[in-house]
Parts: C-alpha cells; structure tokens; sequence
C-alpha cells in the first residue's frame, strides 16, 4: 500500500517491544497526517462537510421559532402588498418582500393566536408540521454556502494565525472571527441583494441578468454590496466575540470537568453562552442593520432610485429620537432566545462532525501502519 497520502513522524528508540513474532521498535510519539490537513487533523473539505451539516440541522430547529414570529407579527400588523420582513433560518437574516394583498400566502395565513405556543399547536394541527418550516428552502442556496465558507475560513484562519502570533496566540480566535465574517458576507451580499430584487420584481434570471448590467452601468459595482456595511458592522464584532469566547469557554469547561478532549454538551454549552454574551453586546446594530435592510427591500420593491443610504449613526440618531435610547435594544429578548440555541446547535454539530472525521482519519492513519507498503 502506498504511503504517498501520509506524512508519518517517527524515532527510533532503545527500548523494544515484542509483538507476536516481531519486534517493534517505536517511539511512543508517532504523528500521522493528512494532506493539506489542519492541526486539528482533518481537512478542509472535511470540515465543510461538518459545517454544511451543522447548517442544515440549525435551520431546521430553530426556523420554526422565526416563522411563528413572523405569524404572530403578521396578526398584530397585517403585511401590505410590497412590506419588506426579515425571515432568519438560524443562519443568516432574509428580506423576504410580501407579493400579494390576500391570505393565501404562509406568512399571511389567517389565525388567531394568544402567544407562541398556541401559535405552534394551531399551525401544526390546521396547517400540518410542514408549515412551521414555510419559506425555508430558497433561503438555504446562500445561508448553507455562506456558513460552510465562514466555518471554514475561520479553523484555517485561526489555525494559521495561532502559528504566526506567537505569544498572542490566545488572540488569534478573535482576529480569525472577524475575517472570516467579513470573507463570507462580502461573497454572499450580492447574491442576497439579487434575490431580493427576483423576488420583489418577479424578474425571471434573463431579465435579472439585464437589470444588472443596467445597475452596474449607471451606480458601478459597488451597488452590488449595497447594504453591506451595516451588516459588516453587527456581524464582525459579533463573530470576533463569539469565537474568542467560545473557545477560552470551551477550554475552562473541559478543565472543569476534567475532559482531554471537549464533549457535545461543553461545546453545547460554550457555544450558547458565547452566543447570548455576543448577540446582547450587538443588538444595538442589529436593531440599525434591519432597519436598512427593510427600507432598502422596499425601494427595490417600488423600483425607486436607491440613494446613498444614511449612515449608520444617523440611523441610531433617528431610533433614538423616536424611541429614547431603550429603541436601540428592542427584540431584546426574541433575538436571544433564536441566537443561543442557533450558535449552540450550530457550533456543537460541527465539532461533533470534526470530531468524527478526526477519529476516522486516525484509524485510516493506524490501518495503513498495520499492512504496510
């Protein structure tokens, strides 16, 4: 068996085991990795895998919490022919644009719910338990890419800036969070800012593809990631918080509980943790990234010009003035019950996936050391 696909670490000491018939002669330190593995030992393309599972599994938990919300704000408020609403899947935040006045429409279904559990009964029992995940699967095209880059960006990221900053390394999770962040929304903003269009102006891709290039001639290519800054502006410190907590918390709870290696309810925990202290420490920006969002969604819904956008700290000034400073932190409570368990289920898959793969590659590793070449 060729040994090409492994690099295989060894030293020759004095001692010598007998095995069978054989002796063996090995250091009790033997490193065995794969091709343009990690230090975790696993690839990139395993860690995709990983990522694209933990998305997929997120969405379909937590996309239900976000379409009874959208119900129940849909009763207090009926939604008007061309009303922009945020639609979240546990992954990524949506423009989702109302494209017609009557109830037909999942978002605009007619009931009357008292609160969030009746909502989840009533559905479930009139509807079916498919319609808790209404309007998921277009926004899984981007919300599963954007994560798998982001997810993995940030272990190569993190791991190759543990090597170079030496005495920061314990730094290296913030720094990898943040451009990791910024990586995968400056891919997925124009793709999202595209769909919202098809979506508000039912264009089929022919025409989309000429409304496009008609944008690009007359506002240039910048109007492609048009929204993008405030949502560079929640989203960076949210994941440089989220992930340097998240691993000094995920190594104190192993320590805690004397474990070598992190369990699925460390990481569980860890990551729902670090998420809730990252969601409060942003909402503020969160509050000023949906509020641009919507009004962008709907200029693009009544096809009028869409001028620069007012910065964000004219948009909090706004909030503010009409609100008092509490505006700033409305949802409070919403955001964090849908982004704790979001990150702990997220981040817990994905670790167990990694986990897996690490521990397939070891056998692989040990297996071909048994047969030999």
């Amino acid at each position: 068996m060729c040994f090409d696909q492994f690099q295989v670490e060894f030293t020759i000491i004095k001692g010598c085991t007998d095995v069978g018939r054989d002796t063996l002669c090995l250091s009790s330190e033997m490193t065995v990795t794969g091709p343009m593995s990690d230090p975790d030992g696993i690839t990139p393309i395993q860690q995709m895998i990983s990522s694209c599972s933990g998305a997929i599994l997120t969405s379909l938990f937590v996309t239900p919490l976000d379409v009874v919300k959208i119900r129940l704000q849909a009763q207090k408020r009926p939604f008007s022919k061309g009303k922009c609403f945020v639609y979240c899947n546990g992954l990524m935040d949506h423009i989702c644009v109302c494209e017609n006045g009557n109830s037909k429409a999942w978002y605009k279904a007619p009931g009357q719910f008292t609160g969030t559990l009746d909502a989840f009964i009533k559905i479930i029992r009139r509807e079916g338990v498919r319609s808790l995940w209404s309007g998921l699967p277009p926004t899984l095209v981007m919300a599963v890419p954007a994560t798998v880059i982001y997810f993995t960006c940030y272990d190569q990221l993190c791991a190759a800036l543990r090597t170079k900053m030496g005495g920061l390394s314990e730094e290296a999770p913030l720094l990898a969070g943040a451009l990791a962040r910024v990586g995968s929304a400056t891919v997925i903003s124009p793709l999202e800012l595209i769909r919202t269009r098809m979506q508000a102006q039912k264009q089929s891709y022919r025409q989309l593809s000429k409304c496009v290039r008609s944008a690009l001639h007359t506002e240039g290519w910048l109007s492609l990631w048009r929204g993008l800054g405030p949502t560079l502006l929640r989203d960076v410190p949210f994941s440089a918080l989220y992930w340097y907590n998240y691993e000094h918390g995920k190594r104190w709870l192993s320590k805690q509980y004397n474990r070598g290696e992190s369990t699925f309810m460390v990481t569980f925990t860890a990551g729902a943790l670090s998420g809730s202290v990252a969601s409060v420490l942003t909402l503020p920006f969160d509050v000023v990234k949906t509020r641009r969002q919507v009004e962008l969604g709907e200029l693009q819904v009544m096809n009028l010009p869409t001028k620069v956008p007012p910065t964000t700290y004219h948009v909090m000034k706004r909030i503010v003035a009409e609100s008092g400073v509490k505006g700033l932190f409305v949802g409070f409570l919403p955001r964090l019950i849908k982004v704790a368990p979001a990150c702990a289920i997220m981040i817990s898959t994905y670790e167990y996936g990694k986990a897996f793969f690490r521990q397939r590659n070891r056998e692989r590793a040990a297996a071909l050391l048994r047969t030999g070449p």
